[in-house]
């Protein structure tokens, strides 16, 4: 208790000479708020409340957020329904497989939640819903948890287990009960008793009317939850066969996105592979510089195909733990566990970061209205607008000047240190804006050419370690103990974006290039200091400083201990990630493992042609009646003028739309339609024989067998940029040009077939490939493509991102092969 001490004359102060530093602030504070009237009191202790109950429903906002990220999204649902406080013992049994030190960062959370639901805040939410935003909501790493699409709600599965379980007992009491019931109407001599007696059986309607309501709460669980299992187990009646689906919807359940083809550029590490067969049915072209990935899938339908079965083999799953092998659905789940080890990590180690691990983008990059670019060819253009363009993150002219550099350079001393002629470098990069597809690298210095590569990362707008992660990299090189770095910066690159993942895995595969070669005196940490400013845009002041912020920041001339520390930490780190280049895009086996059966669950494979006819006829179904059901339903939604489709913007006066298919794979079924100068059997002889003269990338074909004149199994190569992998297919492909009217059809969807050995270094899975040819006028024609592929390597958010516009180009590309004939001379009168 503070003791009151007589005031002294003409001051309004106790006597403070004998109290503590700390204890008079407490006799001031003390003072000042007796003094205050009551209502002021009462007002300021409202306003504390308030300004309370705020920060903790921000708090309970950013923790759902987080669950959601980190795979954990039916504990934000339960908190928004209601349905806190949690039990944390539970949750710490459903996730045994999680390592204490993943578990810590979800308890500390859902603490936090049991908190506020004791405070009883506003959990309704006002999340910003968008056409993706429910996707994040439907992948959980707990095969405990399942999602209920028809209510939208998250269940345990023994829950389901239970209610199933109680379900079949009580269906199998009524039907009994029904049988005694027919027994009483038919009497002991057979015979039909009066069946207008109400007294005779007066409950029988509502026995009936149990009856199908119980039937109608199995059959709902069967389709929704357990569609694997049969449905005369689970439902009383006639039951109908489901389509085939991956048991992935359990705990991998989420709708629709896009694949975008990965376009590949020539680098000194060639990596074609063999040549194939020489034989008409075959072609090998040489890896060019240019042109964009081509993507091809095939459009929506109900039934289920094998590419969703569960591989249990863990084979080439675990032989090949590279980023770019891993499917949409796996590399969306591998993310969800990279956030959460990295939350683990910063937690422990990061000084900053007292109130949790948040990873929302910055609010100034949300209400930043994004310019269409198309003044820009190459610098200050984002890389996903690249990926629009071209297929490929890193334009075709930095391409080339890496690979100018590595082939002719590597020897020059001082590269990326000693600096070029300025006016050299500004004549480069007014040839690269002006002409990129046409730029020429000899006889140019070395030193202007490296110049102008730092200043196309200098001048991003986002650095390539992106925004909202880049304050991470730094904290891990500052805060997180050397050992533990690999896997947290492992972890972090897992969570880029997928463009900027693939331009940094160019950039350091070429660093490490240029540090493996002695005569330049370019070390990693040298390389690193002359390039860690442009890549993390250190000592750049932001557009949103205001102008006392950076008079106060560069009023002293020198930079302050925060510069220092922070261009420590991004040369350290740079170093690190140049030297461990071949490691930082690996998939840790580790979190392979801790995922169980997940990661091997979300893998994609492609049927065969017996698995392709099992889909339309368990006992007697063929490839035949597959593809016929294809070309049927394109025909239905062509009639039907493509229904229900969502459109985009698009370039090059194509018509873009798509739509969620909803089967448990998260890719999005996409449309591109555009007229084309040539009549509908040169078209479909354009798109089947002659994809060289309209697809840059396009390496390696052969037609691996002939099923009849119209059907074949075809196998092709695409390029992809340096140094990711080529991307390889197989395709059974079928086409028609006796249909009505004069269309012409064409489809093809992936198969395994036992003499089509992988040709590139990555297995894309074509899952719908279709083009439907109509007459349009006088030697014209109406091409309409419908795609979705799983490319690998690629997450949902991208394929949303670029997948359509890559289709866009790829059928703009098809339209301007047919160039008009252009006559010569002068224009004459008739």
């Amino acid at each position: 208790m503070l003791k009151q001490v007589p005031r002294t004359s003409g001051s309004n102060c106790y006597l403070l000479n004998s109290i503590s530093p700390e204890s008079q602030k407490m006799c001031l504070r003390f003072d000042q708020t007796t003094r205050r009237p009551p209502y002021r009191r009462s007002r300021i202790l409202a306003r504390r409340q308030l300004l309370s109950k705020i920060q903790q429903e921000i708090e309970a906002k950013e923790t759902c957020d987080w669950l959601r990220a980190a795979g954990f999204p039916q504990y934000a649902h339960l908190y928004e329904d209601s349905q806190f406080p949690i039990d944390i013992a539970a949750v710490k049994t459903d996730h045994d497989f999680l390592d204490k030190d993943l578990v810590e960062p979800l308890c500390r959370r859902l603490n936090t939640l049991n908190k506020c639901a004791s405070m009883k805040l506003d959990v309704n939410f006002q999340r910003k819903k968008s056409e993706d935003s429910d996707e994040e909501d439907l992948c959980a790493i707990s095969n405990k948890w399942t999602f209920q699409r028809t209510s939208r709600r998250w269940s345990r599965v023994d829950d389901i287990d239970t209610l199933l379980h109680r379900s079949a007992r009580a269906v199998g009491e009524v039907t009994t009960g029904v049988h005694l019931a027919s027994a009483a109407l038919t009497g002991s001599t057979g015979d039909l008793l009066d069946l207008e007696k109400d007294e005779l059986f007066p409950h029988l309607d509502d026995i009936l009317q149990h009856v199908n309501g119980l039937q109608e709460v199995v059959d709902h669980w069967s389709k929704n939850v357990l569609p694997d299992m049969p449905n005369n187990d689970l439902s009383v009646g006639k039951s109908t066969s489901l389509p085939f689906q991956s048991t992935t919807q359990i705990t991998l359940d989420f709708e629709g996105n896009s694949v975008s083809d990965g376009r590949t550029t020539p680098s000194d590490m060639d990596r074609d592979g063999a040549s194939l067969n020489e034989s008409e049915a075959t072609g090998v072209r040489d890896r060019r510089d240019s042109g964009v990935g081509a993507s091809l899938t095939r459009p929506s339908r109900r039934l289920r195909w094998n590419s969703f079965q569960i591989s249990h083999s863990m084979s080439q799953s675990i032989a090949s733990l590279q980023i770019s092998n891993q499917s949409a659905v796996q590399l969306n789940l591998l993310q969800k566990f990279s956030l959460l080890r990295l939350t683990a990590i910063m937690e422990k180690y990061s000084m900053s970061n007292k109130h949790g691990w948040t990873w929302s983008v910055p609010k100034f990059m949300k209400r930043m209205k994004v310019p269409d670019y198309k003044d820009k060819n190459v610098f200050g253009v984002p890389l996903i607008v690249h990926v629009q363009r071209t297929g490929q993150p890193l334009p075709q002219s930095i391409q080339q000047a890496l690979r100018y550099l590595r082939s002719n350079c590597l020897d020059q001393v001082g590269l990326f240190r000693k600096s070029g002629v300025k006016s050299r470098i500004q004549a480069l990069r007014q040839m690269n804006e002006s002409s990129p597809e046409n730029v020429r690298y000899e006889d140019q210095s070395a030193y202007d050419v490296a110049d102008m590569v730092k200043q196309f990362f200098r001048d991003l707008p986002e650095p390539l370690l992106t925004s909202k992660l880049g304050e991470t990299f730094l904290h891990i090189y500052q805060y997180v103990p050397q050992e533990q770095r690999l896997q947290a910066v492992q972890a972090a690159i897992m969570l880029m974006s997928d463009e900027n993942r693939e331009a940094l895995q160019t950039l350091l595969c070429f660093l490490s290039d240029v540090n493996s070669v002695e005569e330049n005196q370019m070390t990693p940490m040298n390389l690193a200091v002359c390039l860690a400013p442009s890549l993390f845009h250190l000592n750049i002041v932001k557009k949103e400083s205001s102008p006392r912020v950076i008079q106060k920041k560069y009023a002293t001339g020198k930079p302050d201990q925060k510069d220092l520390s922070e261009n420590l930490a991004a040369t350290q780190g740079l170093a690190h990630m140049i030297m461990e280049c071949n490691k930082l895009f690996e998939v840790p086996h580790d979190m392979v493992a801790q995922s169980r059966n997940s990661y091997v669950e979300a893998e994609i494979h492609s049927p065969t042609l017996e698995e392709l006819g099992k889909q339309i006829d368990e006992e007697g179904g063929t490839y035949q009646m597959y593809i016929e059901s294809l070309l049927q339903n394109l025909q239905k939604e062509a009639k039907e003028k493509f229904k229900g489709w969502i459109t985009c913007p698009s370039i090059e006066s194509t018509e873009l739309t798509y739509k969620k298919v909803g089967d448990g794979n998260p890719l999005r079924l996409w449309k591109v339609s555009v007229e084309v100068e040539a009549p509908p059997s040169v078209v479909l002889n354009r798109v089947l024989r002659e994809r060289h003269l309209w697809d840059e990338d396009f390496l390696q074909w052969k037609i691996i067998e002939t099923l009849d004149k119209q059907t074949e199994i075809y196998q092709y190569v695409l390029n992809s940029m340096a140094p990711h992998p080529v991307r390889d297919f197989v395709v059974l492909r079928t086409w028609r040009t006796d249909l009505p009217k004069g269309m012409c059809m064409l489809v093809a969807v992936s198969v395994e077939h036992e003499e089509a050995p992988l040709m590139g270094s990555v297995r894309a899975i074509v899952m719908d490939c279709q083009y439907l040819i109509e007459p349009c006028g006088s030697g014209k024609s109406r091409l309409t493509h419908i795609c979705r592929i799983d490319l690998k390597g690629h997450s949902p958010e991208w394929y949303n991102k670029g997948f359509g516009h890559l289709c866009a180009a790829e059928v703009a590309r098809i339209r301007n092969s047919f160039q008009p004939l252009i006559a010569e001379g002068p224009e004459t009168k008739i």
